[in-house]
């Protein structure tokens, strides 16, 4: 029966041959997913249960928001997930990059400096700190920016980070995931290794890490590991695919303070910010997200071992440890990236019958192709795919609230590249 509804959804016999051979392999991944997903979700469950969530944290308010009960819960609730002295949950938060935005300008001042000890940071950060000019970024306010790169195996250049920090480095920008970029995303541990060196020299400066796609895919959050902030967006992986808007700022009270001033204003800081009904959704976004988180990493290893299989390069390989829940796969030409795209955009719940065009997109360099046939726009924990138009045409899948769904929707990318003609599976 579901071999016939595959057929019914345009999965040819073929393809869906290949693909269970593939799968055979990734027994031992998946069940390592759901064990993670257990974990985690006895996590939340119990930061639920110690602040004595009830019906009353649904409920909503307008206008200042003052006294928002649910919404106060909820900050505790994700400070004691996160194991941080406090936090901010706020649908005020437009997305990852104005939560990091938030981040970076409620604890820097002018005469400080960002280090970046992982090399360039995500496209839309660039403008925020000023490295590609933009009216309103830090750069504007007398913010200096460094960066230190990667090593060509991808670890951290410690020598030349211990070269960086000077007197004027007042905050270190650690991004967990990838970007747009083919290197590593890190771990846990090796975010903790790091942020343990640069205490060593600097006990002072602030380590943030853009937490962003990494949220439950480990047993331990960056927080555990000495990051003074982590900085993440609802519409991936904390929002459980049912946050509607929203982005998170979790660390030190003094940080979270600092943020909390530029979020609002000087003198009305958390106090103010009606959560005008969403409170409902943030709470069971939150309870649902690691088993959504784990749903979308089986995903992502199917990919991996999937396009592996046909010869192309994968970051990370089916067989690496996963530190977030994106693929990138090398396609090599714009009209594969298109076809990938195409696909996955035929594999959606919303908007399945529109193909998804390279365009203009606010903060990035370059034309980018985005499939997002998703219930929340932009929301990258439901099924997805994008990529910069530009060599080697690297496409980043991600997402799937189910993995029946993201299986769905890998096997749709895969039919569109062999009917397009760019794949032959015999």
């Amino acid at each position: 029966m579901v071999k016939k509804m595959y057929a019914e959804l345009g999965i040819s016999e073929e393809v869906l041959s290949f693909a269970e051979e593939t799968e055979k392999t990734l027994t031992e991944q998946y069940r390592n997913f759901d064990h993670t997903a257990e974990y985690n979700q006895l996590k939340v469950l119990s930061a639920m249960q110690k602040n004595k969530v009830s019906e009353e944290c649904f409920g909503s308010t307008t206008g200042y928001g003052y006294n928002d009960y649910g919404r106060e819960t909820l900050e505790k609730v994700y400070a004691d997930t996160f194991h941080t002295e406090a936090c901010l949950v706020r649908p005020q938060i437009a997305c990852g990059t104005h939560a990091l935005a938030i981040a970076l300008f409620g604890n820097l001042r002018p005469g400080d400096e960002i280090l970046s000890p992982v090399g360039k940071p995500y496209d839309t950060l660039e403008e925020v700190i000023g490295i590609r000019p933009s009216r309103g970024s830090l750069a504007e306010y007398g913010v200096t920016y460094r960066q230190v790169e990667l090593k060509k195996d991808g670890s951290f250049d410690y020598e030349g980070i211990k070269e960086a920090l000077n007197p004027r480095t007042k905050l270190v920008e650690i991004q967990r995931s990838r970007g747009y970029l083919t290197r590593p995303s890190f771990s846990v541990a090796q975010i903790g290794e790091l942020i343990k060196f640069i205490k060593g020299i600097r006990p002072d400066v602030i380590c943030m890490v853009d937490n962003c796609y990494g949220e439950f895919v480990d047993v331990i959050e960056p927080s555990d590991v000495g990051a003074d902030m982590i900085v993440g967006s609802l519409i991936k992986n904390p929002g459980g695919g049912l946050a509607p808007i929203g982005g998170y700022i979790a660390g030190t009270k003094e940080c979270i303070e600092n943020s909390a001033s530029r979020m609002t204003c000087p003198g009305l800081g958390s106090e103010v910010g009606a959560t005008l009904g969403v409170n409902r959704s943030f709470y069971q976004g939150f309870f649902l997200a690691p088993t959504v988180t784990a749903a979308a990493l089986k995903g992502a290893v199917f990919a991996s071992a999937l396009y592996e299989r046909l010869g192309f390069p994968v970051t990370p390989g089916s067989r690496e440890q996963r530190n977030d829940i994106i693929q990138a796969v090398t396609l090599g030409a714009p009209e594969k990236l298109i076809s990938f795209c195409k696909g996955i955009q035929a594999g959606a719940p919303v908007d399945s019958y529109v193909d998804p065009e390279p365009w203009d997109m606010p903060g990035y360099d370059s034309q980018v192709i985005m499939a997002a046939g998703a219930f929340i726009q932009g929301a990258s924990i439901e099924l997805s795919a994008d990529g910069p138009m530009k060599p080697p045409y690297n496409v980043y899948f991600q997402g799937g609230l189910t993995f029946p769904h993201a299986r769905y929707g890998i096997l749709k990318s895969l039919q569109r590249l062999v009917d397009d003609g760019h794949v032959k599976l015999s």
